[in-house]
């Protein structure tokens, strides 16, 4: 009989530090059977925290993205509508397909400019105070400002956006997870529809309403609005957490701290290293067993939930030399942060080209950037890898 492993044990120190545990657990192997801690204490799963099985499992087409093949919703689809994250090919490709030819790398490069911009007027803000919350002040107005100028939400709804998207990736409870899912679909239709009448504008949202393929295929209302709600929600907040991260990792490690002041042309490498050693996303979500299969040696059988750890995995010893190093100078090709395979994430280089401008920018003006106490708590579930605060003065 399969032995169960129940992460709940564990306690809020796994919430603090699930590194220690899926190292003990690649110990044992690369693939377990877990029952999942707090409001999912009776799901149980399969853990892949090994870096080969994961990224294998990350690109196998056995493993379906769409829970509807196995019987399974979850709120966010029947509230917001599908999305990539939720989808399999031929679906995936057409959703891919449409949104890609919107977001394209030329467009992102047009944003560097302004990405700056927004940078140097949150620092001219926060520099003067002397102290702050790094993440109130700096690491989530940055991204936030960015994906929503982009997407074209207006100004006044992002404070409330911020409230919302939080909630909706990691959740207090199941009732405000709820009530935070609703929001944010009835938000989407009333946006999508304004922006319908007002006609073309320039932002991404207005074109993703207005892209046609050669075939003629444009997507529906209820895809448009899951499209916007991924887009908002990947498109910040993971980012708020690598820059929130990457600071403390800097912060907490004074040497590579050292290093990086001494030469900046070290950030680029710096940035992946912080994706690979406290990435944003600490588990993908979850993926069916479309038919019988084996992951790591272990066999899962048909129906059966997968959860495939990212940092787990950029924390194997198999693949990475001390990997619970924080190392800016280590080759960190091959890293997960980001996914693998046809889920690999959209938005990576407007992920990478945000948190480069912003810890340049932010060691180049406050060099002698430090700790001012604990951080906060790091958020719950098993899906965000982040820090609620970030005190930090000059």
């Amino acid at each position: 009989m399969t032995e169960v492993i129940d992460l709940g044990e564990f306690g809020d120190g796994f919430r603090r530090d699930p590194h220690t545990v899926y190292a003990r657990l690649r110990e044992r192997g690369p693939v377990h059977r877990v029952r999942l801690p707090g409001g999912e204490a009776h799901h149980e799963a399969w853990l892949v925290v090994g870096y080969e099985a994961a990224r294998a499992a990350l690109a196998d087409p056995r493993l379906s993205k769409d829970g509807s093949k196995i019987g399974t919703t979850f709120l966010d689809e029947e509230l917001i509508g599908p999305y990539l994250l939720m989808a399999d090919p031929p679906r995936h490709t057409r959703l891919r397909r449409l949104v890609s030819r919107a977001f394209t790398m030329r467009r992102m490069e047009e944003l560097r400019p302004r990405i700056q911009e927004i940078t140097d007027g949150l620092l001219d803000a926060m520099l003067p105070h002397g102290g702050v919350d790094l993440v109130d002040s700096f690491a989530h107005p940055l991204p936030l400002t960015v994906i929503c100028e982009l997407l074209g939400v207006p100004e006044i709804d992002r404070a409330a956006f911020r409230k919302l998207s939080t909630e909706a990736v990691a959740p207090t409870s199941s009732q405000s997870e709820y009530d935070a899912f609703a929001q944010l679909a009835e938000y989407f239709t009333e946006l999508i529809e304004d922006k319908r009448w007002a006609g073309p504008s320039g932002d991404l949202l207005s074109d993703l309403i207005r892209t046609t393929a050669e075939d003629g295929d444009r997507l529906s209302p209820q895809e448009l609005r899951g499209m916007a709600f991924i887009l908002l929600i990947a498109g910040h907040e993971t980012t708020v957490n690598l820059i929130t991260s990457g600071v403390h990792a800097l912060l907490t490690h004074p040497d590579q701290f050292a290093a990086l002041r001494a030469d900046m042309t070290l950030v680029d490498d710096a940035v992946e290293e912080m994706l690979r050693y406290e990435g944003p996303v600490e588990n993908a979500t979850f993926r069916y067993a479309a038919e019988p299969l084996e992951i790591g040696g272990t066999r899962v059988e048909k129906g059966e939930s997968v959860m495939i750890g990212l940092t787990a995995a950029d924390r194997d010893a198999g693949r990475y030399e001390d990997p619970d190093r924080f190392d800016i100078h280590r080759d960190t090709r091959g890293h997960v942060a980001f996914g693998h395979g046809i889920h690999y994430c959209i938005g990576a280089p407007l992920a990478r080209l945000e948190a480069r401008t912003a810890i340049r920018t932010l060691l180049e003006r406050a060099p002698g950037l430090t700790l001012d106490g604990p951080p906060g708590d790091w958020l719950p579930g098993m899906l965000m890898r982040g820090l609620r605060s970030l005190p930090v003065r000059w």
